[in-house]
């Protein structure tokens, strides 16, 4: 057990400070502290002693060197044996029990409009990292605390015997060292950025904080958390907040990110119902309540313990439509407060709020693990455009069917390979997905479609290896045809579409979903 007599406190997250240090100063420890934190202790009548009284020398470089001085680093790290003791008294330095740092708030300042590098770098810390490291070494006989959230804890083990026990002492000390790490890697990634030479660097390094742990992961057998990186900003699901509902699964997470992604590609007022990480449902409309209709009606079964996610702010008349039903999340950028009352109604149902879809996330990778390492890529955000677009075909889609090939192109970027969608007046009414074949997933569009097949288009992710798909799309009355090309056999395809008087589009870009 370590016994705590002198602490040295030194904090820029000033939360609950005056309250932890009376308390030490109540058990009779001394308080060393720097500049703005002694001066915060001095003005609550706290007794402390200011560092440079323990060092003999003053703060110089405007603050930049306070610390960093044996009569420190000597009291930090010394081992309590004959030895470093003796060495302690030979040097006139007084051992340090408690070491009480959190460092200069340099996310917060690269997070700040218009920060400049100057500024950036002169919140980088270098005095308080020391210490914690060195207090997290030599937490046998040091405790290290970087959290305010840990000081009622620390008070409640020193107020029972005046010690801590070595247990906690290991917690806290991996606590410093976790905090000190993902303090470096936000300096690391933020410098990448300034410099912005090479977009995957020869290190990743990524320094995430548990938001939650989760009930279990896909399967209850399954142990789950959800980690947020805090250096994300904008619109998404991890910075969403919840108005209603249960806690979040593991499964809803994945969904309901799923359906942001794809309804915010969209400017007109659209409506995604995402099951099992594909879109089950998607339309656009004039209002939102006829959005909501058009995408529910493309498959009714599977809209059942869905997710849905609105890329306007939803109204009673909305919000009254999806309560008819069993969802399991609402995700949208707002609710106006009539709507929040009816869906409040259902209290399992969650209720996200994402705010305004306008501006897209800061986030522009993908990571995905393997075992043993990461997998790590661009978004998929390509937008395809009518003028980007190749017609190969005889026959050229008139406007209605091109509105409606962008609509089944949007979407099926955002359906698991091998992909197939069909659209019909600003609803999608087939999607085929996951199938090991390209024909296999248009066949199970167009039983989807069903009697809504003629007259709709049809969109691939990637592809036709073979004209057998075309010829297929020919028999449910299929008009038109967006896909990649790219194939040995684009010709055969082509062939195929001028003899059932199809039109045809290449795109030139794969969208393969994995």
């Amino acid at each position: 057990m370590l016994v705590i007599k002198r602490a040295l406190i030194s904090v820029s997250d000033k939360s609950g400070l005056v309250e932890f240090a009376r308390g030490l100063a109540a058990l009779g420890v001394e308080i060393v502290s720097t500049g703005g934190t002694a001066k915060t202790l001095r003005e609550a009548a706290v007794p402390v002693t200011y560092v440079s009284d323990v060092t003999g020398f003053p703060e110089i470089l405007g603050g930049r060197v306070k610390t960093l001085h044996p009569n420190v680093h000597g009291g930090i790290l010394a081992l309590r044996n004959e030895e470093h003791l003796q060495q302690l008294q030979e040097h006139n330095i007084t051992p340090i029990d408690l070491v009480v740092v959190n460092l200069y708030p340099f996310r917060e300042t690269i997070a700040k409009p218009g920060v400049t590098l100057v500024d950036a770098i002169e919140n980088i810390d270098i005095g308080g990292p020391t210490m914690v490291r060195a207090a997290a070494k030599n937490h046998a006989y040091v405790g290290i605390v970087v959290n305010p959230d840990r000081y009622g804890q620390v008070l409640e083990a020193l107020q029972q015997d005046g010690k801590l026990g070595e247990s906690l002492r290991l917690e806290l000390a991996r606590e410093a060292f976790a905090h000190t790490a993902s303090y470096d890697t936000a300096i690391a990634n933020y410098l990448s950025g300034v410099i912005g030479k090479e977009e995957f660097q020869p290190e990743l390094n990524l320094s995430l904080v548990k938001a939650q742990n989760l009930r279990y992961g896909e399967n209850p057998h399954q142990r789950a958390a959800f980690y947020q990186d805090p250096t994300v900003t904008g619109p998404c699901i991890a910075n969403a907040r919840q108005l209603n509902g249960k806690e979040l699964s593991y499964n809803n997470i994945l969904d309901a990110n799923s359906a942001l992604e794809l309804v915010r590609e969209f400017s007109e007022p659209c409506v995604v119902i995402i099951k099992h990480n594909n879109p089950c449902g998607t339309a656009v409309a004039e209002t939102l309540v006829d959005a909501y209709r058009k995408a529910y009606e493309t498959d009714t079964v599977s809209a059942f313990g869905g997710i849905v996610a609105l890329n306007r702010e939803v109204d009673a008349e909305v919000a009254s439509e999806m309560a008819k039903i069993f969802l399991e999340a609402i995700v949208a950028p707002d609710f106006a407060p009539e709507a929040l009352a009816i869906l409040a109604q259902k209290p399992n149902l969650r209720v996200l709020k994402t705010g305004d879809l306008g501006q897209q996330t800061s986030d522009e990778l993908e990571v995905r693990k393997v075992n043993g390492g990461l997998l790590v890529q661009q978004a998929d955000r390509v937008v395809v455009h009518p003028e980007e677009l190749k017609v190969v075909t005889e026959r050229q889609p008139n406007p209605a069917e091109m509105k409606e090939l962008l609509l089944a192109m949007t979407v099926v970027k955002h359906v698991k390979s091998n992909a197939i969608v069909l659209a019909k007046e600003g609803q999608i009414i087939g999607v085929g997905a996951g199938q090991m074949n390209r024909v296999g997933s248009a066949r199970i569009a167009y039983q989807q479609a069903g009697e809504k097949a003629p007259g709709s288009v049809l969109a691939s992710d990637a592809f036709f290896p073979f004209r057998d798909t075309v010829d297929e799309a020919a028999k449910f009355g299929i008009t038109a045809i967006i896909q990649p090309g790219g194939s040995i056999r684009d010709e055969e395809s082509i062939k195929a579409c001028n003899e059932h008087g199809i039109a045809m589009v290449f795109t030139g870009i794969r969208h393969f979903k994995h």
